[in-house]
């Protein structure tokens, strides 16, 4: 069984910085593409960043995120990152850390090509 346990949410000023890890365990990480997802209250869950498996060669980021959010891996620690920079108010949502279903693929932007999610870390942008 897969889990995930993120980290590094919290409370950030607009312009400021905050970086979130996601480890994962129960399946062979390096094996595997992986992707940051967001919710704001009230919205459905949306792509932010992906990262193709092993060498993570291969990144995909939603629009308005592109240049200013970095997805990237560390297969020896089971871990993926989002480095979160000049963050902006309609930032704040739920971020979700997520395993693409199959092995050996690129990057996705469909929610329905991960079968597995961290349990959500809170990221708040104060203006």
């Amino acid at each position: 069984q897969v889990q995930m346990v993120e980290s590094g949410g919290g409370l950030a000023q607009a312009g400021g910085s905050l970086r979130l890890s996601c480890v994962v365990s129960g399946r062979t990480f390096s094996m595997y593409a992986m992707g940051w997802f967001r919710q704001a209250p009230g919205k459905e869950r949306e792509f932010v960043a992906s990262i193709s498996w092993r060498g993570g060669s291969v990144t995909a980021y939603e629009a308005s995120v592109e240049g200013r959010f970095t997805i990237s891996r560390d297969n020896a620690k089971n871990t993926v990152y989002l480095e979160m920079n000049k963050l902006k108010p309609e930032d704040t949502a739920v971020y979700y850390c997520a395993v693409r279903s199959t092995r050996w693929t690129t990057t996705s932007r469909s929610i329905s090509d991960y079968d597995a999610w961290g349990q959500g870390t809170q990221v708040t942008v104060s203006s």
